[in-house]
């Protein structure tokens, strides 16, 4: 097992929060911070500190993105015209093992970047093993035909945990998925808040 993998069941209890919302998080059982010092008091946050939590959230919930890549994301959104925060939060909604978890062919955000890393899906009909890479309006993105008998897709699919957010149409049948269009903020149903300002914030010091 991965560093990155193992380490994924102390995201939640580290920020304190159910990040993605599943039933079977370890913070349901245990709200405090791993490790000894976990159950330690804590004092008032500064403003750093909550700026630095919501950066963290954010890269968390989509893999526990590393900081280089997740400054390049942001160094995008700001770059571009309109809202960073909302800028941001696009660009993260289009990585491609960011849409084959909305779409619900894997159960979790790191077995969407396992699944895309071992080949298991094709974008416009052309096998893309990049958990990264961008998928544009239009795109169509589908489980390869010998993939979609493995248990985890068959899970993810049969799932009531989450739905289907709006700007990604899904036909579970054929296991395809259609990007509409690129969602706001407003339309990313995060199981948590997340504060895209304070991100913003957190790199303009």
């Amino acid at each position: 097992m991965s560093k990155r993998v193992a380490a994924k069941y102390k995201i939640n209890r580290r920020l304190g929060v159910n990040l993605w919302g599943r039933p079977k998080s370890p913070l349901n059982r245990r709200d405090y911070g791993p490790g000894q010092h976990g159950q330690r008091r804590k004092g008032k946050t500064s403003d750093f500190g909550t700026q630095l939590m919501a950066k963290q959230k954010l890269k968390g919930y989509y893999g526990n993105i590393g900081e280089k890549q997740f400054r390049r994301y942001f160094a995008e959104a700001n770059r571009r015209k309109g809202d960073t925060g909302e800028n941001l939060v696009g660009i993260l909604e289009c990585r491609l093992a960011a849409v084959v978890y909305r779409a619900k062919f894997v159960p979790t955000v790191f077995g969407a970047r396992q699944f895309v890393n071992h080949g298991h899906v094709t974008v416009n009909g052309k096998k893309v093993n990049i958990p990264s890479y961008m998928v544009k309006e239009g795109d169509v993105i589908e489980v390869k035909e010998k993939s979609r008998q493995i248990p985890m897709v068959l899970e993810a699919i049969d799932s009531v945990e989450r739905e289907v957010p709006e700007y990604i149409s899904v036909d579970t049948k054929a296991m395809k998925a259609t990007f509409v269009r690129v969602p706001e903020l407003a339309d990313v149903p995060y199981p948590v808040q997340m504060e895209p300002n304070l991100i913003i914030e957190f790199y303009s010091r």
